[in-house]
């Protein structure tokens, strides 16, 4: 008995059925305190929700780690300034003049070597990179991912905490393995972002829809956009042109566009050509480093001068000049066409019918009464009866408006010359607005008032039965370096230089696009003595706006000394 007594009391406490049941609610309570420490499955579950809730305060470093934190990120990229380059180390003389000992040396050695390979990983380490205003020290200006993939799960962070960035101007990802899923999550979040967010940079995601058009919408704000080495393709260029410009559709907010270090051939530069035929915002097209021959070289530069409208868009021009002719017509009576149509039709009934009363007056009339009625008539003529005319609407006002005046002058009240006042206050308005509808619509020439508009209600030269565009001189910057033009290309090159000087010296004095200002077409398949492309240089050496800065400095400087 005594062997089993003692057999059963270690036995007792290892089941646990008294006690455990005695402490069931404590050890619960331990549990479910120690639950979310040991799985952290649960956290994942419940933390959904709380991205939501967190209001972000606009520090891109607090609301980022926050937001990373509460979706369940243990290991997220830290938000660092942008490095800048160090200058050149200069040892000085102190240094110098201290010798060190070999061990002194194996030490400095040892501790360069470890800094250097901390300084290279830390340089590889995912980071957010962004560099802030001068004038507030905490205001993000500019933000700069790069060498680390970014998900869905990083953008849908990004998409709360960016737009509260109030003073963000640009974002720069580069080689962060988009996908053309991921850039629709990215092009989503632009619009919710600060206005003044302007630049977008995304170099080294090539995508295999190349689906980079789909930030050129017509309701895109970007207005300074690289695509450098995306191997964009002839297809690319296709869908990039499109976005340029189309018959029917232009964007109006892109102002430099990158194609830099691509795969653009021939046909894809006659796509971009397209795109620019109409096209009158792009100031800033960089092609350098493609594949361009002189076929789609010569594309390029013809549209930057005269170049015929095909049928469709002779069609389309004609029909905005009808659709303008109607807006013109239904507008305001002030400074409608139609209404300047019909008083002046009007004038001319009234002038008839005044006439005619003129004649009877004269039969029935003594002739002491006869130089009022012409005065009348000259009145009439000036405009107050076309008024009178609007408001009766019968012929006989002009007969029926004259007594009144002769009554008003008669009596002496002052309120003759109220009637007298108002046609001269017509008569000052209208001719005036009159005028400018002549100048805006008898000729053509609207391209001021409609050029953002459409570029196909610019003035047009029509020769041999066909029509020509002045060409697209908005653009004034192109950089065609290193691809495949010969001295074929280069000959259609130097007509387009020719001729945008020419434009520039006969309109000096007027206002509108001057053409190219700078145009690179170095080390492409020319000899480097080639007199095409010396002869191109010297025609843009004089339009080159910062070789025009120099000779200004160095006059200041002699002027100075």
């Amino acid at each position: 008995m005594s062997g089993e007594s003692s057999a059963a009391s270690p036995r007792a406490p290892r089941p646990g059925t008294q006690k455990a049941s005695g402490t069931v609610t404590k050890k619960g309570e331990r549990g479910t305190k120690e639950k979310p420490v040991t799985n952290l499955q649960l956290v994942g579950e419940e933390e959904p929700r709380n991205p939501e809730e967190y209001q972000c305060s606009g520090v891109l470093e607090i609301d980022f780690a926050e937001l990373c934190t509460r979706s369940g990120y243990s290991d997220f990229p830290k938000v660092v300034l942008r490095p800048r380059p160090h200058p050149t180390f200069v040892p000085s003389a102190s240094m110098s003049e201290k010798p060190t000992t070999l061990e002194e040396q194996r030490l400095l050695s040892g501790s360069c070597s470890i800094n250097s390979l901390e300084s290279k990983y830390v340089f590889f380490r995912p980071t957010i990179q962004v560099e802030l205003e001068q004038e507030d020290p905490k205001t993000v200006k500019e933000v700069y991912i790069r060498g680390w993939k970014v998900e869905d799960r990083i953008l849908g962070i990004f998409s709360k905490c960016l737009p509260a960035l109030s003073q963000l101007q640009a974002i720069n990802f580069w080689k962060v393995g988009l996908t053309d899923k991921t850039l629709t999550t990215f092009i989503a979040l632009l619009p919710l972002c600060s206005p003044t967010l302007r630049k977008v940079s995304l170099e080294g995601n090539p995508l295999p829809e190349q689906s980079y058009h789909k930030l050129m919408g017509l309701d895109s704000m970007i207005a300074h956009l690289s695509l450098r080495n995306n191997n964009i393709d002839d297809h690319g260029a296709q869908l990039l042109g499109q976005a340029l410009s189309t018959l029917h559709s232009c964007n109006k907010n892109l102002v430099s566009l990158n194609l830099g270090f691509n795969h653009i051939g021939d046909e894809g530069a006659g796509y971009i050509a397209q795109g620019l035929r109409l096209n009158r915002s792009l100031l800033w097209l960089s092609l350098a480093h493609n594949r361009i021959q002189d076929q789609g070289a010569l594309k390029l530069a013809e549209v930057l001068r005269p170049f015929e409208l095909t049928h469709t868009e002779v069609v389309e021009r004609r029909r905005l000049l009808l659709e303008k002719g109607t807006q013109e017509r239904v507008r305001s009576p002030t400074s409608s066409r139609h209404v300047d149509y019909k008083s002046d039709r009007d004038k001319n009934q009234a002038i008839g019918a005044s006439s005619l009363a003129l004649s009877d007056k004269t039969d029935k009339m003594p002739a002491s009464k006869t130089p009022k009625s012409l005065g009348a008539k000259k009145k009439e003529k000036s405009g107050e009866v076309v008024k009178k005319e609007e408001k009766s609407g019968s012929g006989q006002s002009p007969t029926q408006g004259t007594p009144k005046k002769e009554d008003a002058s008669k009596s002496g009240k002052g309120k003759g010359p109220a009637p007298e006042q108002k046609p001269v206050k017509g008569k000052g308005t209208k001719p005036g607005s009159k005028e400018k509808r002549s100048i805006l619509l008898e000729s053509e020439l609207v391209a001021e008032t409609t050029e953002m508009v459409n570029p196909l209600l610019e003035p047009v030269v029509h020769r041999d039965g066909k029509v020509f565009m002045p060409g697209n001189r908005v653009l004034l910057h192109l950089n065609l370096l290193r691809n495949r033009i010969t001295e074929v290309g280069l000959e259609g090159f130097l007509a387009t230089v020719q001729y945008q000087v020419q434009v520039s010296k006969s309109k000096a004095a007027s206002k509108g696009p001057v053409g190219l200002l700078w145009l690179s077409l170095a080390k492409n398949y020319f000899p480097p003595q080639c007199a095409v492309h010396s002869l191109i240089q010297e025609l843009m050496l004089p339009r080159d706006p910062v070789n025009k800065a120099r000779p200004r400095e160095e006059e200041a400087v002699a002027f100075a000394v």
